[in-house]
């Protein structure tokens, strides 16, 4: 596990391993999330349709979305 540590103007180093997993390069954006104690570091994506798509796939069983859809005419 990589450690950062903070300098006395309040900045971090990403460490090397977590920079090349993603992929990190100068000026790109990340999102920093506090949640009560916890602080969770994610790279922001590019193009948040791009990142999302997809994930709704195989929710519901075959044909579901149509018969749904059908049911409202």
């Amino acid at each position: 596990m990589a450690e950062a540590t903070l300098s006395s103007k309040n900045q971090i180093v990403i460490p090397r391993e977590a920079r090349e997993a993603l992929k990190l390069k100068p000026g790109d954006k990340l999102l920093v999330l506090v949640r009560g104690g916890n602080v969770l570091v994610l790279q922001k994506p590019k193009s948040y349709h791009a990142a999302i798509r997809g994930l709704g796939r195989g929710l519901y069983p075959k044909d579901y979305l149509r018969k749904e859809r059908e049911s409202w005419d």
